[in-house]
């Protein structure tokens, strides 16, 4: 099964038949051409729903669907030939379409805040004219654009009134954590936000949100070819919006998503990389195998994901821990804590870690991710490191930072099989010696 594809699973759409009989019921006349067009109606709702999630005060119209928005979008801001910043990696179907319009893709590095400031402010200085940024789930990292990323990125897109943003919000209901838009940071922008994902992939509508010259610009575009969305579709997805029993089983089927990445994580902390089959998973997720193998399609997109999800689950440790500190040394030593692992569950995560770094022995896509994820904590402690000695030179950091990741890892891989030798109190007072060796209090 192609996972690139970010398919949801079928069993967990909601009916669409009682809404089809609704509609059949309540149909009226058939519509002309002079009555068609968005539904005043579906417009409402869905700036309703778009301001619960801080989206700001926006035109809106529709598009069949998230790529068919951002088709229309490029098209009618940028010419053959200019450049567009784009997640790298990034999604598949995206990459083809910038293709097919014969736009120029400039890759921007993405981590779980998603994508970095300074590769955006790369692109940008490479002439980009559009950027396009998922909101959340991002394929195929997961990325969601967090709080903090969002106000720097927002800060850095205010020198660029002329780039036109556009936010993917594909994951829409489903999603299990907040939305952090960028909209409004420059004069033109868009959030693209389908029905797809938790109502249905033949469900071709989209709601366009952005500034007002923006949408003229979509809408106009769309008036000359497809001319509208059909409006028995709009009233379908009003009809769906408005239930409470579907609201219910959008909701259910995005914890039944959460259950199983956590399925995931758990067998593979509790058997080993042996024992991690689509069975052990679904007895932990409390699912079908058939429902797992629906999100994974072999043990390697088993893995893959479970190194993300503990990824992002120490990488907001860390931030968390960085931000209450006191001191730049106070926030490296608690930096450091948090990636040891000390207690049972973090020694689950730990196994995780060294189960992943076995596979990844024989494997050189699951190699790849393991240093790229490495890389990025070991730079993380090399600028904690520079921001607690300044007096260093870059490459006493550098080596510093090396040697304290180097340590956490050895004690995260001896401890998950000697827990007694390498209790709680011998890690911290390991890590303690070494910071008092290599960055002493000044």
């Amino acid at each position: 099964r192609d996972l690139s594809r970010g398919e949801p699973d079928p069993r967990l759409l909601p009916p669409l038949g009682p809404h089809l009989a609704a509609l059949a019921r309540t149909a009226g006349e058939p519509v002309g051409y002079p009555d068609v067009g968005v539904l005043p109606e579906l417009v409402e709702a869905a700036r309703t729903r778009l301001a619960a999630d801080g989206v700001p005060p926006a035109e809106v119209t529709l598009t069949g669907g998230a790529l068919d928005g951002i088709e229309r979008l490029l098209g009618a801001h940028l010419r053959p030939g200019d450049a567009v910043a784009v997640e790298d990696p990034g999604w598949a179907s995206l990459l083809d379409l910038i293709a097919a319009l014969g736009l120029r893709p400039v890759g921007v590095p993405v981590d779980d805040d998603g994508p970095l400031v300074a590769g955006v402010a790369a692109a940008l200085a490479a002439g980009a004219r559009a950027l396009i940024v998922t909101s959340r789930a991002q394929n195929p990292t997961g990325a969601a654009v967090s709080a903090d990323r969002a106000a720097a990125l927002r800060t850095l897109l205010t020198g660029y009134a002329d780039l036109l943003l556009i936010e993917d919000d594909h994951a829409a209901e489903l999603a299990r954590v907040p939305l952090h838009p960028l909209a409004g940071a420059t004069t033109h922008w868009a959030l693209l936000r389908s029905v797809s994902k938790p109502y249905g992939p033949d469900l071709r509508l989209a709601v366009l949100a952005g500034d007002e010259t923006t949408v003229a610009r979509v809408a106009g575009r769309s008036r000359v070819g497809a001319g509208w969305v059909s409006t028995v579709l709009q009233r379908l997805v009003l009809s769906l919006w408005r239930d409470p029993t579907v609201t219910a089983l959008v909701d259910r089927a995005a914890e039944s998503y959460e259950r199983r990445r956590n399925g995931l994580l758990a067998a593979l902390a509790e058997r080993g990389l042996p024992g991690l089959t689509l069975r052990a998973v679904a007895e932990r997720a409390g699912c079908t195998t058939g429902m797992v193998l629906h999100t994974f399609a072999d043990k390697q997109a088993l893995l893959m994901h479970a190194r993300e999800l503990l990824h992002q689950r120490t990488g907001q440790r860390a931030d968390a821990a960085q931000a209450d500190a006191a001191t730049f040394r106070d926030a490296l030593r608690a930096v450091l804590l948090q990636a040891a692992s000390p207690t049972e569950e973090k020694r689950e995560e730990a196994r995780v870690w060294v189960g992943f770094l076995a596979a990844a022995l024989a494997d050189p896509v699951l190699a790849q991710r393991h240093r790229a994820y490495h890389l990025r904590f070991v730079a993380r402690v090399r600028d904690l490191v520079a921001a607690a000695r300044p007096d260093w030179s870059p490459a006493d950091c550098a080596a510093a930072a090396t040697g304290l990741v180097a340590l956490v890892e050895g004690l995260n891989a001896l401890a998950t099989v000697d827990p007694d030798t390498y209790s709680e109190q011998t890690q911290r007072t390991a890590i303690d010696t070494a910071l008092r060796v290599t960055v002493p209090d000044s």
